[in-house]
């Protein structure tokens, strides 16, 4: 027992140690952020106040399993939008690094940077500032910036089909 408390005081982001802000559920009503995009621009989540939008986080810019998760999300992007659906992606990345991901895969949606990872640790993609990369995690909002549907078991090549699939059920 003592063993394990030292290693999830030492390495709380292996040990799964509770976060805190914690991981939302459907109901919760998002934080409200402001990050960079990878041109540089500020965008504020007060520019998508009456609109659905999926924000992903991803761990890595230009890793294979962000890439394959972007890629699908980007493949299906004509379906999100007909559904009125905004994509955004947020990484702990740099703005310049988020821009090569972008040019290189050709994404149609922006890319934000969280670096100081405030908005990561309210939404449980982080434990604490400390942490390295961002837990593959995303969040459904809908246009009264309350949670829809929360994902915190998320797989890079499904993601994209699976939200989808959510969309269609929750507009019957």
């Amino acid at each position: 027992m003592r063993w394990t408390v030292i290693f999830a005081t030492l390495f709380p982001f292996l040990a799964g140690a509770a976060r805190a802000g914690g991981f939302l559920k459907p109901g919760d009503v998002f934080p409200a952020w402001s990050l960079t995009d990878h041109t540089g621009q500020q965008v504020a989540s007060s520019e998508l106040a009456g609109k659905t939008y999926l924000l992903w986080y991803y761990p890595k810019a230009l890793t294979p399993g962000c890439t394959a998760e972007g890629c699908a999300l980007r493949d299906s992007y004509g379906e999100f939008e007909k559904l009125g659906v905004v994509v955004v992606g947020v990484s702990f990345d740099e703005p310049k690094d988020n821009a090569e991901f972008v040019a290189k895969h050709r994404f149609p949606f922006r890319l934000l940077s969280d670096s100081k990872k405030e908005l990561a640790v309210a939404v449980g993609a982080a434990d604490s500032p400390g942490r390295l990369w961002a837990r593959r995690i995303s969040y459904l909002v809908g246009p009264d910036g309350k949670v829809l549907k929360a994902y915190q078991n998320v797989s890079p090549s499904t993601h994209a089909a699976e939200v989808l699939a959510d969309l269609k059920a929750l507009a019957k």
